[in-house]
């Protein structure tokens, strides 16, 4: 429906995979695929003339950023969480974000489990005397996890789909969420995070990035766990004290953790890693790998860049993470208008007013609002005026006025 693809310029940061950029280019956008993550200086000086962003976890898109955006018409996230991206000045400027809320669930899911298994069996301190030449068959601090009780914190997409492998597997599973969760199966949901911590043999975060989740969990918590318990994070680094982590290590109250993601991380492969919990036995330190796996960072790629052309091409925003959703099918030969506005009664009557003064036949709309913002999709049969378009852009409650075609 969009008749000026060529024009569409795509920046892809953080080495997106190539399903991605195979999508965008077939859609006759011209796509720049870059390896790292830029900071925010870098990317405001990239971020001119480019009509679509593709990030993953580590560029963080600030509003500075996008007040120097001046075409950004969308944002993609190639992972789950957005918390790297100024939501609220995205939905101020009408800019949608897009995500990918479920597709390397499972990867990250099973790097848990394996984790759980080859720290309940110390095999990452078995592994490195092997390396070192030593022989040291004793089963001596080895255990199964079958009859163990694992404690999620965050029953979302990964905390739910972990519970229902854990039980197949075996364990005895307690969840602790501040939002109201149906449990799985035999999982047994706590009334408080402290019965989660006093009563779970492994403990694992599956939490956001929200600012009111930074350093919650610390020194506190981990004295709450029991002695020798398992302790994970694939969730993100600034929710657990790392110095607190070490220390409970160190006096033997916790015999193992996996941490698969940092408050501060590298720009990019090969740079200095630098952490507090280097060196320590029984710990497992992944480079924020949780969802990489090529399947998911496949299904991420296909996913996330079709959420984008089909933005750009017919406006919709199904599954946008700021904007309402609205997802009208495309009719051949019209014209079809997307308007971001301020969520206001009588949006639809006033546009539609304008429409009718210039008698402009209108043959579809769709409307939906979420918080402060409303989208409208109109489509059109026949031409209009520049002055049509004018009158909707000056309207007061108008964010932002797209024309598809």
């Amino acid at each position: 429906m969009m008749t000026d693809q060529a024009k569409v310029r795509v920046l892809l940061l953080e080495s997106i995979h190539p399903d991605a950029v195979s999508r965008l280019e077939s859609a006759g956008y011209e796509v720049e695929s870059v390896r790292n993550a830029l900071d925010e200086s870098e990317l405001i000086a990239r971020i001119r003339g480019v009509h679509l962003l593709g990030i993953r976890s580590k560029t963080k898109v600030t509003a500075k950023v996008l007040e120097a955006a001046d075409s950004l018409v969308a944002i993609g996230a190639f992972c789950i969480g957005t918390d790297q991206i100024d939501l609220t000045a995205a939905s101020a400027n009408g800019i949608a974000v897009f995500n990918a809320p479920f597709s390397n669930t499972r990867s990250v899911v099973e790097l848990a489990i394996a984790e759980i298994i080859a720290m309940t069996r110390r095999l990452t301190e078995k592994n490195a005397l092997m390396h070192e030449g030593v022989w040291d068959k004793s089963a001596e601090g080895a255990h199964e996890i079958r009859g163990r009780r694992l404690g999620i914190i965050g029953y979302g997409n990964i905390g739910t789909q972990l519970s229902v492998l854990a039980e197949n597997l075996g364990m005895y599973v307690s969840f602790y969420d501040t939002a109201d969760k149906l449990a799985l199966s035999n999982a047994h949901r706590c009334a408080t995070i402290e019965e989660l911590l006093e009563t779970s043999d492994v403990v694992t975060i599956h939490v956001d990035g929200r600012p009111g989740n930074a350093g919650f969990f610390g020194t506190e918590q981990f004295k709450r766990m029991r002695e020798g318990s398992l302790f994970l994070n694939l969730s993100r680094g600034i929710v657990v004290d790392h110095v607190a982590l070490r220390e409970a290590l160190e006096s033997g109250h916790l015999a193992g953790a996996a941490v698969d993601v940092f408050p501060t991380e590298p720009k990019g492969r090969g740079d200095e890693f630098v952490s507090e919990l280097r060196g320590l036995p029984n710990v497992i330190l992944t480079p924020h790998i949780g969802g990489s796996t090529e399947e998911a960072q496949s299904d991420i790629g296909g996913f996330v860049a079709n959420k984008l052309a089909s933005f750009v091409e017919e406006g919709n925003t199904t599954l946008s993470v700021n904007l309402p959703g609205v997802g009208l099918p495309e009719q051949a030969g019209q014209s079809r208008i997307g308007h971001v506005h301020i969520n206001t009664p009588g949006v639809l009557a006033q546009v539609n007013s304008i429409l009718a003064e210039h008698k402009v036949n209108v043959e579809g709309q769709l409307l939906s609002t979420r918080g402060e913002y409303g989208y409208l999709i109109t489509d059109i049969s026949g031409g209009f005026s520049d002055e049509v378009l004018e009158r909707l852009r000056s309207m007061e409650q108008t964010v932002r006025l797209r024309v598809l075609s």
